[in-house]
């Protein structure tokens, strides 16, 4: 993938150092649910945060989050443990209290450097730097499930990055976590909401019963990007949506429709359908949209606990052809991520965590998908007396072998307007098409459809 941006400094580290629970904690296997241990959730997923300098905080932020790490890992206990697989590939967590890896580091640049125009967007230049990979720290098996690097700025701000493996937690369950360390770091004395393990609650039934389709493991061949610039480097773009352009989009809709769908609804079909204009697949071919639903409002019987932070979500899948994703008008495309998004109901995830023991844990299926996942949570990571970022969600456009991926993360921007920034990662030809689309409705070309683009390419 193309690096964007010539900004290059430098960053030392320590060596890194296992950081476990500040208190004793019990020693003993807890099994993952069947909807923590698919495939597609073992790999290790990265966050980033960026905080200002606060002129009246007298702590290195160092110290203070190494202290709160180890005052929260007495409560996440499991995080500070290792990853065993038993009899048909079924993880638990061997609660070891071996600890999590913790890297502390400064680097020879100020937090502004980083900024684009008046906003902080991915993908960051020298990433790899922000979040060191340890040598062996991604395998899945007895290997920290954790990894955190602090890195201190030239201009008193720091730059907190986290890695974790995705079977333990998802979006909302990490928040949970940095949550109480923030909890910490305020000197509270116990988490404001209390862990819950309890992943018994999205494990499979019996009798085994699978009830809905489940398209989005359907088995399919093995390969590559889109046709369209195939050969091309891969580009990473941030795009920027804030009130003019989600204005210009909600044009592209009847006011019925609009007032009936939600700003990410809107904002996935835009992007699914002219993502695939700017690809110009073949017209027969199927493009699939795979839309991350949060589950835990859904599950009734029993509820999950309010401190569940294992994985509660789903990956429905939209799918549709070339020819009518683009010919249409947008109103089809958001029909169908609604869709999407309604079919995730209770018996949904108790059938697909049935279907994971039948199929032996499969992966989703995400050749030449476009998945989209919001993560606009972290921006309420709020350590106090440094705040909340200015920054907080993933660092590159597309994470492991997904670089069809995009993240959806609020931003504030100088002016204090709240907005949203979504990386995209696409062939560099299809990459300045999609940019040349959007400029066009956002500049009004298309029936008055908009104000100036605030495309961003970093």
């Amino acid at each position: 993938m193309l690096k964007s941006g010539s900004l290059t400094f430098k960053v030392h580290r320590q060596k890194p150092e296992l950081v476990s629970p500040a208190k004793p904690t019990p020693k003993e296997l807890k099994p993952l649910s069947d909807i923590d241990d698919q495939e597609g959730l073992r790999f290790h997923i990265p966050t980033i945060f960026f905080y200002r300098h606060n002129p009246t905080a007298d702590s290195d932020p160092v110290a203070v989050i190494r202290r709160a790490l180890a005052e929260t890992l007495v409560y996440y206990y499991p995080f500070a443990g290792r990853l065993r697989e038993g009899p048909n590939r079924k993880l638990a967590v061997a609660c070891t209290g071996e600890g999590v890896l913790f890297i502390e580091a400064d680097a020879d640049v100020t937090l502004v450097e980083f900024e684009e125009k008046d906003a902080l967007k991915p993908p960051f230049p020298c990433f790899e730097e922000l979040l060191f990979d340890v040598e062996g720290s991604r395998e899945m098996l007895n290997t920290p499930l954790m990894l955190m690097q602090v890195t201190r700025l030239k201009c008193g701000g720091f730059i907190f990055a986290v890695r974790i493996n995705h079977v333990m937690s998802d979006a909302a369950g990490l928040s949970l976590f940095l949550k109480t360390m923030c909890d910490f770091v305020r000197g509270y004395h116990a988490p404001t909401v209390a862990p819950v393990w309890e992943r018994h609650h999205l494990s499979a039934r019996v009798p085994l019963r699978v009830t809905h389709a489940h398209r989005e493991y359907d088995e399919m061949p093995a390969i590559g990007m889109e046709n369209s610039g195939s050969g091309d480097n891969l580009v990473g773009l941030s795009f920027l949506f804030g009130h003019s352009e989600m204005s210009a989009i909600r044009r592209l809709l009847q006011p019925n429709l609009v007032n009936r769908s939600t700003t990410m609804e809107m904002l996935t079909a835009f992007l699914w359908r002219y993502r695939t204009i700017a690809l110009r697949p073949d017209m027969n071919k199927e493009m699939r949209l795979i839309f991350i639903v949060n589950a835990r409002s859904k599950l009734k019987n029993p509820p999950l606990p309010r401190g569940y932070y294992g994985n509660a979500f789903a990956f429905p899948v939209a799918i549709t052809t070339a020819n009518e994703l683009t010919k249409k008008p947008l109103e089809f495309a958001l029909r169908l991520v609604k869709e999407a998004k309604s079919s995730v109901t209770e018996e949904y995830m108790r059938s697909l965590a049935d279907l994971m023991v039948i199929k032996g844990r499969p992966s989703f299926s995400s050749d030449e998908a476009y998945l989209v996942s919001d993560v606009r949570i972290f921006a309420n990571i709020d350590f106090g007396i440094w705040g909340k970022p200015v920054y907080g969600g993933i660092g590159t456009a597309g994470v492991e072998d997904l670089p069809g991926a995009s993240f959806y993360v609020s931003i504030e921007k100088r002016n204090g307007e709240i907005g949203i920034v979504v990386p995209v990662c696409m062939p560099e030809k299809a990459m300045q098409r999609f940019v040349e689309e959007l400029e066009g409705v956002f500049n009004g070309q298309f029936v008055n459809r908009g104000s100036k683009s605030s495309i961003s390419s970093l």
